[in-house]
């Protein structure tokens, strides 16, 4: 397994767990955290086996955003310097949105800021009761901008506006009423119920799930002559491919299919 400065990456059956692990600063993240999770969400899709990605943190935290010793940092810093830091954050949170695996956020904790923004980018998210979230930015003077693609994506529109333009720290079970997370449990369950949906996932077909996060992604840009076609043309690979067909013979010789047993 890779090794890293700020976060641990290891392998638990099909699951891959990349754990924020810098826990006496509640897991905030600074450049090489950032430098860590681009590397590590590249590396989790070629782990051999690996058919999930678990994204969670040490201790009583999930995430408190940006590190305060980084943003003395990024205040001093020049706005060539600044962008090139935000284009970093960019790039890390399309990593993990655009993962090929299926991706579990386990918040243990509060998500704050690009901590929230962590689990907007995710596909699934089960949240201890303890759980908190905000996007403070505003509070400070700033915008929750480089994570706003995947918190609005996550959430809609009105949902965001109260968020981003208040900055209030809102509780699971809010989160869960908008969408930002899907299921609210015990933090003694949050092992079980992860458990639970990476069982659920690898029964399904590794190259369909891919694909169906592609969907995702690009249909809703789409106008219907646009989708039409795209879609059609989508299932006939999938129909014609090894994955399809292995599925589908298993499905009418009812068996499991390879990739499930």
């Amino acid at each position: 397994m890779a090794e890293y400065e700020t976060i641990t990456f290891d392998a638990r059956g099909p699951a891959v767990w990349i754990t924020l692990d810098r826990d006496d600063v509640r897991n905030a993240f600074n450049g090489q955290m950032l430098d860590d999770l681009l590397d590590a969400f590249e590396v989790a899709p070629k782990v051999p086996g690996g058919r999930v990605v678990v994204l969670t943190g040490t201790g009583s935290a999930f995430c408190a955003g940006a590190d305060l010793n980084w943003m003395r940092a990024v205040r001093e810093f020049t706005y060539e310097q600044n962008l090139e830091e935000s284009l970093k954050v960019a790039a890390v949170m399309r990593a993990i949105y655009e993962c090929p695996l299926p991706t579990i956020a386990r918040v243990n904790g509060p998500a704050i800021g690009g901590g929230a923004g962590l689990v907007a980018c995710c596909d699934l998210a089960v949240a201890g009761e303890n759980a908190r979230f905000s996007l403070s930015e505003v509070k400070l003077g700033l915008i929750p901008s480089c994570i706003s693609p995947y918190v609005i994506k996550k959430i809609g529109q009105g949902a965001a506006r109260e968020f981003f333009l208040t900055g209030e720290r809102i509780g699971a079970e809010k989160a869960r009423a908008i969408g930002f997370v899907n299921e609210v449990v015990a933090e003694t369950e949050l092992d079980n119920v992860v458990a639970k949906w990476a069982s659920q996932l690898v029964t399904s077909g590794p190259v369909a799930v891919a694909k169906c996060k592609e969907l995702i992604k690009r249909v809703p840009q789409m106008d219907l002559d646009e989708a039409g076609p795209y879609t059609a043309e989508m299932i006939a690979q999938m129909r014609v491919s090894a994955e399809g067909q292995e599925g589908m013979a298993a499905f009418l010789e009812k068996r499991k299919p390879k990739w499930a047993e």
